[in-house]
């Protein structure tokens, strides 16, 4: 007898339909998986067998023959134990009920029956929606509430395989996903920008990378406070929109970072690895590929502190999705594309001992100092639309009272500054001021005479390329916007150009 057993696979942040089709023959007793299996699917003749007896069925003595269909497709993941114990207890008739078609199965079993959460809930369930019709998904109960996300879909979700068979039998009848809301997004856990004490050029700076989503490089000695400033900005970043959140979230959930309590991403990501990773954990990849710190940092904030620090491949790969804003990750095994959409910020020093261009004491020789500001490429340093410096704070300032604006403040800025942004690219109301294409920054950021002067005479002076020069059009946009301006002006363009002029400081 031949059943067939509806259930899905992730390939990147997407989900296909697959079928689990089993046959049971007479002959030799055996398990054959087929269909592009990974080891971790062909693991599941084990758990499906332990499960299957444990749950006080029989597991049949023939040859058992499974199908994953499309066979063209690598089948990665735990979560087809389900379907194919389902479908090898309808395939020997000890479940006389066929599943509806439009019905689908997804989860991991335990060797005692019991259905353990798995990673990707959120993409199977957005696909079942995209596919628009009444389907219907059966996850573990420890995915409920992330399957309740999308209200599109009927989602039900069951503690162990006898209770689905319950289910299919019509004996038992299983209690529908709740629709799950976020909780209000809450920045009380966020350092407050009025803690900070002097620097008040730097916050301005980032204040103006908040509300475009640029990108910003904060140099200078240390102790100045670069990785304190760096840490404050997610406290005046707007709330995430619903697109965006579950956005954010099916990455977390392929990740397998979800967890059954916590499984929605409501507040922007701040990622923040460690200078030692590797460029698969920074860029995604791996044997099996998976989202990398870039793909976690979507709709927020990749933080990369000593930027030197970091090895060369892993900072030359980020060239690319700094620009397309997705990355595509190209393995033997698969081809995976993944959302990049973040804004980059870094901090260093200015070289060795971190006191070069400082009133102190540099220790460093000009080899030593031009060795380690050449681990930063021109390219790279290019797609920085800030350049921000960071001294050090005087003796006088950290012994006054902090005065300077609080986070919340600060973030009314920013979200009225984007407001005006969405207004501006009402067909795309995603797009920020960082995000302009050349058409949108030729008709969005023209210039007057006296402004149109200025800027030749900084791109002679400095030696712009062509993409600096878009940049900083588009900060000049987005501090116009922060003023309220309808068009940019001369002083607007002026503030633009001071954040591009410490590369030649330092790179000379």
């Amino acid at each position: 007898m031949l059943a067939v057993i509806n259930s899905l696979v992730i390939n990147g942040i997407q989900a296909t339909p697959v079928r689990v089709e089993v046959d049971i023959q007479n002959g030799l007793p055996g398990f054959e998986l087929v269909g592009l299996p990974s080891q971790s699917t062909r693991e599941a003749r084990e758990r499906v067998r332990s499960a299957i007896k444990n749950s006080g069925f029989i597991f049949p003595n023939r040859k058992i023959i499974i199908n994953l269909a499309p066979a063209d497709i690598k089948k990665e993941g735990s979560h087809f134990d389900l379907p194919i114990a389902l479908g090898i207890l309808i395939a020997s008739e000890q479940l006389e009920y066929f599943p509806p078609e439009k019905m689908f199965f997804c989860g991991e079993l335990s060797l005692n029956g019991d259905l353990r959460m798995i990673p990707g809930v959120l993409p199977m369930v957005l696909e079942l929606a995209h596919m628009q019709s009444d389907y219907i998904l059966v996850v573990p109960q420890a995915n409920s509430q992330e399957a309740g996300l999308v209200d599109e879909v009927q989602s039900f979700a069951a503690h162990n395989l006898i209770e689905i068979c319950n289910f299919i039998k019509g004996e038992v009848a299983l209690k529908r996903n709740p629709s799950f809301f976020p909780e209000k997004y809450s920045t009380n856990k966020i350092p407050d920008f009025s803690d900070v004490k002097g620097q008040e050029s730097a916050k301005r700076a980032l204040l103006i990378a908040a509300a475009g989503a640029h990108n910003a490089l904060l140099i200078g000695p240390p102790g100045g406070g670069k990785t304190m400033l760096a840490r404050r900005l997610p406290g005046i970043l707007p709330e995430m929109k619903r697109d965006e959140i579950l956005e954010t979230t099916r990455i977390y959930s392929v990740a397998g970072l979800l967890d059954s309590k916590h499984p929605l991403i409501n507040e922007r990501p701040f990622r923040s690895p460690h200078k030692n990773a590797s460029s698969a954990s920074i860029i995604g990849g791996g044997r099996i590929p998976r989202p990398g710190e870039i793909s976690l940092a979507q709709n927020g904030v990749l933080f990369l502190d000593e930027l030197p620090e970091f090895s060369r491949d892993v900072l030359e790969a980020l060239r690319q999705p700094l620009e397309d804003r997705i990355v595509t990750v190209a393995r033997a095994q698969a081809t995976c594309t993944y959302p990049a959409n973040f804004a980059l910020i870094a901090a260093m020093n200015p070289c060795p001992c971190g006191n070069y261009g400082s009133d102190q004491e540099c220790r460093c020789t000009p080899l030593q100092i031009q060795r380690y500001l050449g681990r930063i490429s021109g390219p790279l340093l290019d797609r920085m639309d800030l350049h921000i410096e960071v001294p050090r704070v005087s003796i006088e300032q950290l012994q006054e009272r902090p005065s300077g604006e609080s986070s919340a403040a600060l973030r009314d800025k920013v979200i009225k500054a984007r407001e005006i942004q969405q207004k501006r690219f009402k067909r795309n109301k995603a797009k920020l001021n960082s995000q302009m294409k050349p058409a949108d920054v030729r008709k969005y950021c023209q210039l007057d005479d006296a402004s149109q002067l200025l800027l030749k005479n900084a791109f002679d002076r400095l030696g712009l390329s062509a993409r600096a020069y878009d940049r900083i059009l588009k900060v000049a946009r987005t501090i116009a916007d922060l003023e309220g301006a309808e068009r940019i002006k001369i002083d607007h363009l002026a503030e633009a150009l001071q954040y591009r002029s410490l590369d030649r400081k330092y790179w000379q």
